[in-house]
């Protein structure tokens, strides 16, 4: 296990390498200049000192002089679009609103999708499986921003239960979460009822129910352990899913997290803001993947990880 976390971790510079690489060649090619906002022009002596302060005047100054400001002094830089605001100050009043509304998406689609997958294969032809088929239809088929905009219409402009654009109680994100976890747990929801039936009819099982073990505890006892591997392997795009996904979300419900913020990076061309947000969310998410790929070996100890 130790061995295949370093190797792990050791591969996370070259990974994190080329996701930057990739990323700035896409923010440094696409038009549009962050320093000239709308049809305003800006003095060329004014333009060539704003470059040379955010080492933008070659392409190459700025590729090496931004990493190596990342990891020697841990400061994403100044933004080049909200003005006396550096990169480090958005993500650490926005980054945490962002992973909040990510996990608590996440949690409600891994336990949901979950239950009703599980019951689902129990009670295979009834109104659970018909409802497991439906969530997953759903989740798949309808973008989440889609299903945000159909929440927000119902629950906070005709009902009124929720407010909008407000952050702080338990309120606030339910809306948001239901809607950015729709379409992991319909996937979840579907790879667990595959798994279980599977599970279900294995020697083990019938053994289990031979020695007079109730049905609720060969259900989530035994028979979910291991109907669950699938699930987890699962576990790390669907990560992906809801942390990118939030941006989106984020916006439809006027949520301050990092969503809008990197909306509007995008729109005006903020490279440094940009490069900081992507290099943040793919740290998260690497870990993310290698902390489930580690979960194997505590859902099966059979399973040698490190092979």
């Amino acid at each position: 296990m130790a061995k295949f976390v370093l190797i792990r971790l050791l591969q996370f510079p070259l990974i994190l390498t080329v996701i930057y690489l990739v990323t700035f060649t896409l923010a440094w090619v696409a038009p549009g200049s962050p320093f000239e906002k709308g049809d305003k022009s800006i003095d060329p002596a004014a333009l060539l000192e704003l470059k040379k302060t955010f080492h933008a005047d070659k392409w190459y100054e700025f590729l090496g002089h931004y990493p190596s400001r990342v990891i020697f002094q841990q400061n994403f830089g100044p933004s080049m679009y909200y003005k006396g605001w550096g990169v480090n100050d958005i993500l650490k009043a926005s980054l945490p609103v962002s992973v909040t509304l990510g996990l608590f998406a996440l949690l409600v689609a891994l336990v949901v999708g979950v239950v009703v997958g599980a019951l689902a294969a129990v009670r295979r032809g009834g109104v659970l499986d018909y409802a497991s088929l439906t969530i997953a239809l759903t989740g798949v088929s309808v973008p989440s921003f889609v299903v945000a905009g159909v929440l927000l219409t119902i629950f906070s402009v005709n009902l009124r239960w929720v407010p909008i654009g407000t952050w702080g109680s338990w309120r606030d994100i339910v809306l948001p979460g239901l809607a950015l976890s729709l379409m992991p747990m319909a996937y979840i929801a579907r790879l667990t009822r595959v798994a279980m039936i599977d599970v279900l009819s294995a020697d083990y099982i019938r053994t289990a129910r031979a020695k007079g073990l109730s049905t609720s505890s060969v259900i989530w006892k035994h028979a979910l352990r291991n109907a669950f591997l699938p699930v987890l392997s699962y576990l790390g795009p669907a990560a992906a899913v809801t942390l990118t996904g939030s941006f989106v979300v984020e916006k439809v419900f006027n949520i301050p997290g990092l969503g809008i913020h990197f909306v509007n990076s995008v729109l005006a061309r903020d490279q440094t803001l940009i490069l900081g947000v992507v290099m943040v969310y793919s740290t998260f998410l690497l870990t993310f993947n290698l902390l489930v790929d580690m979960a194997y070996a505590w859902v099966d100890p059979r399973i040698e990880v490190g092979t």
